[in-house]
């Protein structure tokens, strides 16, 4: 059978503060197009569909038109499970005739261990979970990491293996040997969330989600997706898209089908005068999501304003060789200790933003400043 692998969708996240769900619904359009074009049998979608365990409500809304399209209109099996940053509990509402469409959502540990059989494979959905719900499933008070969980996880999924079919495991950890970007919540702590890649041995094709780029793991019989979007400075060069897995004659095959985003994540760099040159910025697409890195010394009034009249979406900016000597250098501590709290609420504001205070703040600052001397007088 041939299915279509992806996961992290984070359907309601937001990169620095900009709105994605137009961008993710763009996305989704193209996986569909993807799953119709290779004539797919089956979507597997490896956990993190909502980026927050009390999603927004239009996050919820985008979700629920990506899935009555994906399974409902064109009748494509779904098999889904929760990640980290699902709330398993609210997910599993509804699972119990979400099924009878052939919509497989798995949110317990329990259900990792009934597979999906679609054609020649059995699938098995293992949703995320702490190390404490195995060792109440398995009733053993010795179960302290999820290394030591997945061990027994694998052993009671191996007992249902049929020895005609593949078979193939969806789940979503970290594996140890895959390389993590800015944008995946740190979960390690002292390597307790790392499952050894050994131990995924016995699988066809591991379905893996989790970490957000296609390479973070290379293995013979185990791929993340990577999250259909860039949700990270760090992504800006990774491809995104999806894996097409065949699993036909005893032999798993899989192959990378990118997608290209509606707006990209970039990072540019120069002067502020090269950046807001009209031959400049009318050569790229000014719709992307922008680091701007500026090489400017001196202090440019109004710039973050000025900037955004033509980068609409600044997800950044960084001063690569500071300002000029009597904005750059920090002053020595005896210096600061004389500034009065109106100069230092300034100087701080300046190295921050490079820009000044406006007359206005500084009337608002005064004002609050004011009003919290004479709170500490009548104290």
């Amino acid at each position: 059978m041939r299915f279509l692998h992806t996961a992290d969708w984070h359907i309601g996240k937001k990169l620095h503060g900009y709105d994605l769900l137009e961008e993710q619904v763009d996305a989704f359009q193209q996986i569909l197009a993807i799953a119709k074009e290779e004539k797919v049998d089956a979507i597997v979608v490896s956990g993190d569909l909502y980026d927050r365990s009390v999603p927004s409500v239009e996050a919820i809304e985008v979700f629920n038109r990506m899935i009555v399209e994906m399974n409902l209109k064109e009748r494509f099996p779904v098999l889904a499970i929760s990640g980290n940053h699902d709330s398993s509990i609210r997910l599993e509402t509804g699972g119990p005739w979400f099924a009878q469409s052939d919509f497989h959502l798995n949110t317990r540990l329990d259900q990792a261990f009934e597979p999906v059989e679609i054609g020649n494979t059995q699938f098995f959905l293992l949703p995320y979970f702490e190390p404490i719900s195995a060792r109440l499933y398995f009733d053993n008070e010795e179960i302290r990491t999820i290394e030591q969980a997945i061990k027994e996880v694998i052993k009671e999924i191996e007992k249902q293996f049929k020895s005609d079919m593949a078979h193939v495991l969806v789940s979503h950890f970290f594996v140890a040997g895959s390389e993590k970007s800015d944008s995946e919540t740190k979960l390690m702590v002292g390597g307790l969330d790392t499952v050894p890649l050994s131990l995924l041995k016995s699988f066809d094709y591991v379905a893996l989600g989790h970490l957000h780029g296609k390479n973070a793991l290379k293995a013979e019989n185990a791929r993340y997706s990577g999250s259909p979007l860039k949700f990270s400075l760090s992504e800006m060069n990774q491809k995104k898209g999806v894996w097409i897995v065949d699993t036909e004659a005893g032999e798993t095959t899989f192959r990378f089908e990118e997608i290209i985003p509606l707006r990209d994540v970039k990072q540019i760099e120069g002067s502020f005068k090269e950046l807001t040159a009209q031959e400049f910025y009318e050569s790229i697409d000014r719709e992307s999501y922008f680091h701007i890195q500026l090489t400017d010394r001196a202090v440019i009034p109004n710039m973050m304003n000025q900037l955004r009249q033509i980068y609409p979406r600044i997800i950044g900016i960084e001063r690569l060789f500071g300002r000029d000597v009597q904005h750059k250098e920090s002053k020595s501590k005896k210096e600061t200790k004389a500034l009065a709290p109106t100069e230092l609420v300034d100087q701080f504001f300046s190295e921050v933003t490079g820009e000044e205070l406006t007359v206005q703040q500084q009337t608002w600052i005064k004002d609050n400043l004011a009003a919290l001397h004479q709170a500490e007088r009548g104290k």
